[in-house]
């Protein structure tokens, strides 16, 4: 009977052990289920996602949620793809402080013009990534070779101008030759991103006193520049202007030219119309043309006829009684 009196204990010590058992197996699922969700990622907008299983890269993912196996057997490596990146060359911006307070890198700003003086130049390199796999596997940093990389290429296109072409009208054309010289140069890195612009910020003599004195010429430049431009200005208005007036006198010319030709035709076809009257009667015509030319002026004069034969009767008569006009405005006769 000893052994059934044994039982409770034993029986109890059975379900304890069978408790630890189940509860190292729960442990161990919910630690492998966190071990599988894992691999759950998500990708933005602007980010691709370059998978890699066994550290080789695999397949490349678009914005949205994605599931890869998790580590060590994949993992995932996030590239904002879209966004446009800003590197500062000699100088580095600070938030709440104005542009004029950055602190400069002297070693970073500091060039030399083809004709021996120094400038101090600060420049922006905005730029993105096109080749996401190069980026993330082939580049330790992207931010490093970009930067030295832009200060080569801006030393080497400063040299080759003089030192008031960098600092007056030149420094579009400097920024434009540096972008395409540092996408040519990044493209033999084969680095995967692209230079989208180069701006030359600030382009300074090193010194005040010499600072002060550029700006003056800085500032003549741009009103040299300035008047230039109002002046193309006036002429680009007046020109059109002068053009149209010459136009149009030239129009009334031609137009007076015309009309005098035509007339002349038309007097010299008139003329040869009456000369060949003239011909096939003379004595007619010329008595035809007299009394024409009589009814065209005598209409409009004061005049006073007198037949030939009443010998002295013009003496006694006052004349001017008689050119004098009537009360309907003709004269008398």
């Amino acid at each position: 009977m000893a052994q059934p009196i044994e039982m409770p204990g034993n029986w109890r010590y059975f379900q304890f052990g069978n408790a630890a058992s189940a509860l190292g197996w729960l442990i161990l699922l919910a630690g492998l289920g966190l071990w599988l969700g894992s691999g759950m990622y998500t990708v933005g907008p602007s980010q691709v996602g370059l998978v890699k299983r066994f550290g080789k890269f695999t397949r490349s993912t678009g914005p949205g949620f994605h599931y890869c196996l998790p580590r060590p057997i994949e993992s995932v490596v996030i590239v904002d793809q879209r966004s446009v990146r800003t590197e500062e060359i000699g100088f580095r911006s600070r938030a709440g402080l104005p542009s004029t307070r950055y602190p400069t890198q002297e070693e970073e700003a500091l060039m030399l013009t083809g004709d021996f003086n120094i400038i101090r130049l600060e420049t922006i390199v905005q730029y993105d990534v096109t080749d996401a796999e190069t980026f993330a596997f082939q580049l330790e940093d992207h931010r490093r070779i970009i930067r030295e990389a832009a200060q080569a290429v801006i030393r080497e296109k400063v040299a080759l101008h003089k030192v008031d072409e960098a600092l007056t009208e030149k420094r579009e054309e400097i920024a434009s030759q540096v972008q395409q010289e540092l996408q040519e140069l990044l493209k033999q890195y084969d680095t995967g991103l692209r230079i989208i612009n180069v701006r030359l910020q600030e382009v300074t003599p090193p010194t005040k006193q010499v600072a002060a004195a550029f700006d003056d010429v800085n500032s003549a430049v741009q009103d040299k520049e300035r008047l230039i431009f109002e002046a193309k200005r006036y002429t680009n208005e007046q020109l059109p202007r002068a053009e149209g007036m010459a136009q149009k006198i030239l129009n009334e010319a031609e137009a007076y030219k015309q009309g005098r030709i035509l007339t002349a035709q038309g007097d010299v076809a008139r003329f040869a119309a009456v000369l060949d009257r003239y011909r096939l009667g003379e004595d007619v015509t010329q008595a035809r043309l007299y009394i024409e030319t009589m009814e065209s002026i005598l209409p409009h004069l004061n005049k006073i006829i007198v037949n030939q034969e009443a010998g002295g009767t013009l003496k006694l008569l006052n004349l001017d009684e008689f050119v004098r006009p009537n009360k309907g405005g003709a004269p008398k006769k």
